[in-house]
């Protein structure tokens, strides 16, 4: 669909006609005309930077998750906010306020330009005074979206996983190189110096031979099981679809829309279903409520395995590239859904740490892993974690942990975030920690896992191209079909 460029705020619903243009024209040409002090800061002097020599960035998303990057990104003098865009009037205005609150000191220096608020995306891409987007919606809107922006002219950061199947995926590779951008997968880890420490020991043989790595996987009972489901206790019929290692689609009452929200756009491309608050409303400590759908997410691969996986692939050396085969449960090769590279390596998925020690007998019992978000990887010479929350980077034996923490192995990062790396790339025009092709091959193992679920047994897989071997039934599931218009 083509964006609008009609000057019109949908959610203020303020429209810059050509007469209040020339209006303010002619006001801005006489105050031109009167002495002016301009501020160091506005000509970045005094370590400040100039304004005109900050991205402007326009966000899209400001759920829970959305808020964390605002915040982010206004605390970064490199960057300036110019435009928040929300299908969720009471969230745009509530952002605009938090935004206006943490700009307040450019704002009353005169170097702040504003913030303009849109209900629809394609208007802020419209916009040719910004530079990138920052992407932070439900995950069936992430493709188009990156898509659409890049063809727009604009860089892009994306949270994870940045699609709901393969070919979205390579369609987003494909339409951020045609268009010579700068993207960023929001998986954070790959820009954390903890985490990039503990694989580059491992790319560099510090566990000698790599035998297998462990992540995590979980069914959909964690969240579904929830309080906040128990009203719809019999559509979700939790005992039987909480056992389910993918999503599902539920027949889920339709309820009245709340005021302020563009249900139709939220839906955008998927499947059209009613409204219900259980794929909305973020309760404390749900961050992506809507995930356990199929139409609007990938559930556990959104939950941590898009996290850990990009780390892991990166720790093995197949970052941009991808298993060969995916290992059913049901096969009896392997107690839990396992992945086998090219080099003979295989990535198990399990669903609590204690099965690294229980069912795989991979480390010792009184090894610690604890993390949420991570994995653990064992070699001919000992194991390691990729963990940076609770313990940490845990590992054994001894004498291997004390190599590891040994000066020769400091990380520099430079002290830039995964933010700051994003904002560096969009200057230099250089790649990512974590650009298109890492992010895609990332989401796509999450999409080859709920594949080999769905079906109930193993696959074959080439990376190179994409398709499963001589499995057209298997094929068919690496796409989907989108809801009228919308389309990529």
């Amino acid at each position: 669909m083509t964006a609008t460029k009609s000057g019109k705020s949908k959610a203020s619903g303020e429209v810059i006609s050509r007469r209040s243009f020339i209006g303010r024209a002619a006001a801005v040409a006489g105050a031109m005309s009167a002495p002016v002090i301009i501020p160091a800061s506005a000509l970045g002097a005094g370590g400040h930077i100039a304004p005109s020599n900050r991205i402007t960035v326009g966000q899209i998303g400001l759920g829970r998750m959305g808020v964390g990057h605002l915040r982010h990104l206004a605390h970064n003098a490199a960057v300036e906010v110019l435009a928040l865009c929300e299908v969720d009037r009471t969230r745009l205005e509530d952002g605009r306020r938090e935004l206006e609150g943490l700009y307040e000191k450019r704002t009353t220096s005169g170097t702040y330009r504003g913030c303009e608020i849109y209900n629809d995306y394609r208007e802020l891409l419209a916009r040719e005074d910004i530079d990138a987007v920052m992407i932070v919606t439900p995950d069936h809107w992430h493709t188009p979206q990156s898509i659409h922006a890049a063809e727009s002219g604009k860089d892009v950061y994306c949270e994870k996983p940045i699609s709901i199947t393969v070919d979205e995926g390579r369609q987003l590779v494909a339409a951020v190189r045609r268009n010579n951008r700068v993207f960023q997968n929001g998986s954070q880890y790959r820009t954390n110096p903890t985490i990039r420490r503990a694989c580059d020991f491992i790319r560099k043989g510090g566990l000698g031979k790599i035998k297998s790595a462990f992540t995590l996987w979980g069914s959909l009972g964690g969240m579904i099981g929830a309080e906040r489901f128990q009203p719809y206790a019999a559509s979700i019929n939790a005992a039987v679809t909480g056992r389910s290692y993918t999503t599902l689609d539920f027949a889920l009452p339709g309820e009245p829309v709340p005021e302020g929200l563009d249900w139709d756009l939220w839906v955008g491309p998927a499947l059209s279903r009613p409204y219900n608050p259980l794929y909305h409303v973020n309760p404390s400590r749900v961050v992506v409520p809507w995930s356990f759908c199929e139409d609007f997410g990938v559930g556990p691969s959104t939950w941590y395995h898009s996290h850990s996986v990009e780390v892991l692939q990166y720790a093995l050396g197949y970052e941009e590239s991808g298993p060969v085969e995916i290992i059913h449960p049901g096969s009896n090769e392997f107690p839990t859904l396992t992945y086998r590279y090219a080099n003979g390596v295989l990535l198990h998925l399990v669903e609590g740490w204690a099965q690294v020690k229980q069912v795989y007998g991979a480390v010792p019992e009184d090894a610690r892993l604890d993390g949420n978000f991570g994995g653990v990887v064992v070699g001919e010479r000992g194991w390691i974690t990729t963990m940076s929350d609770n313990a940490g980077i845990t590992g054994g034996p001894d004498e291997l942990m004390a190599e590891y923490n040994s000066p020769a192995h400091d990380v520099d990062l430079g002290g830039r975030d995964h933010h700051a790396n994003w904002i560096e790339c969009i200057k230099t025009r250089g790649k990512p920690h974590s650009h298109e092709e890492i992010g895609h091959r990332a989401a796509s193992l999450g999409h080859l896992t709920m594949i080999a679920y769905k079906l109930g047994r193993s696959l074959k897989w080439d990376p190179a191209r994409e398709v499963f071997l001589e499995d057209e039934q298997a094929n068919r599931l690496l796409r989907r079909a989108r809801r009228a218009p919308w389309r990529i």
